[in-house]
């Protein structure tokens, strides 16, 4: 599939989804989003991809934010359809993906795109990223999950300082905050990417998609966690993976998962 604002490869098992809008900072704009949605959909359903890497092209910026001029004159109504659309179709749709989405943080992260890191299901940023939510200085909110996923991440004091200040933070900041993972340099963002990728890949597929629902959840509204998770351990013991993760084991030899 050939796409205008992205660029998407697969490589020894690892889909590489990178925003390709380099004179836009990498904005994200409603045929940006819809070309994600795409790409995660295509990834999500070939066999050979096991986790997906996500970043941005260049080294100034992950998502620099939105594309403002699309929706500077909008509507009540339009405003909460632009939202509701964008959440449905990539930013709750990659939180909730079956395969593991790492987030390469590179540059600035601002509003939709910290939101778009936030959904993954975790961040590795370079040391000259910048995170911030400045939606309340143009007079919004953020709208594509800002307010609920960055106090799951950071706390909700810390959330409410970032959000009301419109302020950004750096790196290390974020490191500190837990709102990423680790923080590398720029040149070696994409390899350490790589690497916790393949170590994710040694492990069962089935089991990790199961271990996402899982976790995910914990955050939905009426629904217990726990419950969940004991239906998925459950689930677990009639797959082929299972199978094959304790007969290696008590082999003891490298366990090589159908991914059934």
């Amino acid at each position: 599939m050939d796409f205008e604002n992205i660029l998407f490869e697969e490589n020894d098992g690892i889909g590489y989804i990178t925003i390709d809008r380099p004179k836009k900072l990498n904005a994200l704009n409603r045929a940006t989003i819809q070309e994600l949605h795409e790409a995660f959909s295509e990834a999500q359903e070939d066999e050979d991809i096991k986790v997906i890497i996500l970043t941005g092209s260049g080294e100034k910026a992950f998502v620099a934010g939105a594309d403002i001029s699309e929706f500077a004159d909008f509507s009540k109504d339009e405003g909460k359809q632009l939202a509701a659309e964008g959440q449905k179709k990539l930013f709750d749709f990659v939180a909730n993906l079956s395969k593991p989405v790492i987030a390469a943080v590179n540059g600035f992260a601002l509003g939709g795109g910290l939101e778009l890191a936030m959904a993954a299901h975790f961040r590795i940023a370079s040391d000259n990223a910048k995170m911030g939510l400045p939606e309340v200085s143009l007079g919004v909110i953020p709208g594509y999950g800002g307010t609920q996923r960055l106090p799951q991440l950071v706390g909700k004091g810390r959330a409410m300082e970032m959000i009301m200040t419109a302020s950004m933070i750096d790196a290390r900041q974020a490191l500190e905050y837990n709102l990423v993972n680790h923080v590398t340099e720029p040149e070696k963002l994409i390899s350490f990417a790589e690497d916790m990728a393949r170590k994710i890949m040694k492990n069962s597929p089935v089991a990790i998609s199961a271990a996402i629902r899982a976790v995910n959840s914990n955050y939905e509204d009426g629904v217990n966690g726990f419950e969940i998770e004991i239906e998925e351990f459950g689930r677990s013991f009639g797959t082929e993976d299972f199978k094959e993760g304790t007969s290696a084991f008590l082999s003891k030899r490298k366990a090589e998962f159908p991914g059934k």
